[in-house]
């Protein structure tokens, strides 16, 4: 599942001993998996700081403590830890920590939400805007709700209709369209405002 070379397990060892504390291990979690976001976390742990769920990974002279909900991104991850004449660099490669794209056999609402998630927001998070998917339909009609600085913003209808419509209609196939569940009235700062005299 999780590899971890002997260089890294030497030096956890090294400044596990150094702390001198009973029981202490390391903890490895993923932090906002299944994002473009997504990032590892790698934090000393004592026996009182666990939840009783995470995995245990028995390393020479300690445990790794994997977070449970975190098994399925780190699955594959490699811990290595590579001497410079500088000191060290400690390197952890998580392959899957983004998610994988579903494949052609998941639901039309997971492969929206990918393409969402993977695609979309990464680029609206340029003008502090994202959207969410509120529902998608039997016959393929997604419909999305703005949040940040695209709720209420006087681009919105471009947004959706030249970037968000046409991306998720050539890439999801069985979206036939995309509607705006958005209440732009309530945005309270927009990119770009919808009135005019603002």
């Amino acid at each position: 599942m999780i590899q971890i070379s002997e260089s890294a397990q030497s030096h956890f060892r090294k400044l596990i001993e150094r702390e001198a504390l009973p029981g202490l291990g390391v903890r490895l979690s993923a932090v906002r998996p299944g994002t473009p976001s997504a990032d590892v976390r790698l934090e000393f742990a004592e026996p009182g700081d666990l939840a009783g769920d995470e995995w245990a990974v028995d390393c020479e002279g300690f445990t790794l403590w994997l977070d449970s909900a975190s098994t399925q991104y780190l699955d594959g991850a490699e811990i290595d830890f590579e001497t410079r004449a500088t000191g060290g660099q400690l390197q952890i490669r998580a392959p899957r920590i983004k998610g994988e794209a579903p494949d052609g056999s998941a639901s039309l609402v997971e492969r929206v939400r990918w393409i969402v998630e993977q695609e979309i927001n990464p680029q609206l998070a340029q003008h502090r805007g994202h959207v969410e998917v509120q529902e998608v339909t039997a016959d393929g009609v997604v419909y999305l709700r703005f949040g940040g600085g695209c709720h209420g913003c006087g681009m919105a209808d471009v947004t959706l209709k030249q970037g968000i419509e046409t991306t998720l209609l050539s890439k999801v196939p069985g979206v036939t369209a995309v509607r705006d569940a958005t209440d732009h009235d309530t945005g309270t700062a927009p990119y770009i405002s919808r009135d005019p005299a603002a």
